[in-house]
């Protein structure tokens, strides 16, 4: 009798389990990812709008005559580009890019496109990986877009050194869109731990701008290139928030709301400390940009407001359940809502009003705060646990990484970006310990 009446009992409690479990997932929204972070302010986001423009840019087959272009055109001007790679350039193992020497922001831009869905290569370059297949600095990474990061490197790292050394004041800034994004973010890494290929250039002139980023980094490095790599993220955006390796999302592009419900049932049953010990998980690079513009059981867009922080635990892993998550993806939305952001963040406080020794006075506090969070994230990252991350030392830099490399580097001063990096970081745990790193906190 007691077994009979006991059946019941247990389906109700499953019942109200799963119940709870689906009204909890449809009431989170995007906004309770970043509800604790801090407001970014109009000097540091202020170049976001201009690099979607840029790699929106990508895509006009010839800018002197543009098929279309968006509200205030793409801003570049034709003569300044110095270079723009197609796939019958990259062959296929990279997706295509344009170089350009943008003088009013005193800046070298290398814009990468996202993904092609007509174009076979592009799903070649996602599929080549397997998880906690390529180790690069003590962490993982996406094994398909650090080689196509190398390509890009072997064919313009010789331009990339002259103008470097032609224009000594302006940045270096990497920036890609999805599948770019991962490229871009990769590409940082590789140089700023090969600054020497690049003239040794200082580590604060190199600057990445990852737009609606693919999660290609594990935690530590996601976190230890926070000084560097800045990710953006538009509200619901599902690419950031799923852990799904991003060879299994594009093998299943066609059943994708599926895929994503099963994650996050499979998210949710997973423990967050379970998923920090994780080494292999990949998680979106660097300090975080997120435009949240929807409330909850509110219709329409409303004023974007952009929190930024470098987090550790918390780190976008729960996806959105929202009719949005695959159009907040769109680099034209992005672009158009981060302008409006901008423009926002400028009624406010008008910047470009402000005397230069007093703009240049809150960019030192501004560097100063970002300073100090990212090394409180890294403070965190060894409190949690997770797995190779290290605090820096008493001279600024880390040391988790064993001697030897810099003496075979120097040995061979012809070799090419690509053996470089299978040298380094194709060979699992004996690759990563050739090459010293050094990385200097800002």
């Amino acid at each position: 009798m007691s077994i009979i009446c006991g059946v019941p009992l247990l389906e109700c409690v499953y019942c109200i389990a799963c119940a709870r479990w689906a009204w909890k997932r449809c009431l989170y929204t995007a906004g309770h990812d970043s509800e604790s972070w801090g407001v970014a302010t109009a000097e540091e986001f202020e170049p976001v709008p201009r690099l979607c423009r840029y790699i929106l840019a990508v895509y006009e087959d010839d800018l002197n005559y543009p098929i279309w272009e968006p509200p205030g055109g793409y801003g570049i001007d034709p003569n300044n580009i110095i270079l723009k790679r197609t796939y019958n350039d990259t062959l296929g193992r990279a997706p295509p890019y344009l170089l350009y020497l943008d003088h009013a922001h005193c800046d070298i831009v290398l814009a990468i496109r996202g993904l092609n869905l007509a174009i076979h290569t592009d799903y070649a370059v996602l599929l080549d990986n397997k998880l906690g297949r390529r180790k690069f600095d003590g962490g993982y990474v996406h094994n398909g877009l650090l080689k196509a990061a190398g390509v890009v490197l072997d064919a313009e790292s010789d331009t990339l050194k002259k103008l470097l050394e032609s224009y000594p004041s302006y940045t270096l800034t990497l920036t890609g869109h999805s599948l770019g994004s991962g490229v871009a973010a990769l590409l940082a890494m590789v140089v700023v731990t090969n600054r020497d290929k690049l003239g040794n250039i200082d580590r604060k002139r190199v600057r990445c701008f990852s737009i609606a980023p693919a999660r290609c980094m594990s935690l530590n490095l996601a976190v230890r290139y926070a000084d560097v790599i800045n990710s953006v993220v538009l509200q619901d955006d599902f690419l950031p928030r799923t852990a799904t390796p991003l060879e299994d999302i594009f093998k299943s592009v066609f059943c994708l709301p599926c895929l994503l419900c099963l994650r996050c049932v499979t998210d949710t049953c997973t423990s967050e400390d379970r998923k920090i010990k994780d080494p292999r998980r990949l998680y979106a690079p660097g300090r975080l940009y997120h435009i949240v513009e929807r409330k909850l059981f509110r219709c329409g867009r409303f004023p974007p407001v952009v929190k930024t922080a470098v987090p550790v635990d918390g780190r976008f892993e729960h996806i959105v359940l929202s009719c949005n998550a695959t159009s907040d993806h769109a680099l034209i939305w992005i672009e158009r809502e981060a302008k409006r952001a901008l423009n926002i963040m400028l009624e406010e406080d008008p910047i470009m009003e402000i005397p230069a020794k007093q703009k240049m006075e809150r960019q030192q506090t501004l560097a100063k705060e970002h300073s100090n969070e990212y090394k409180a994230a890294l403070q965190r990252a060894v409190s949690l646990s997770v797995p190779h991350a290290s605090l820096p030392s008493a001279y600024g830099t880390f040391q988790d990484i064993e001697e030897g490399g810099s003496s075979s580097r120097k040995q061979r001063p012809e070799e090419s970006w690509d053996d470089l990096i299978e040298r380094l970081f194709d060979k699992g745990e004996s690759g990563h310990m050739l090459l010293k790193k050094s990385h200097s906190i800002v």
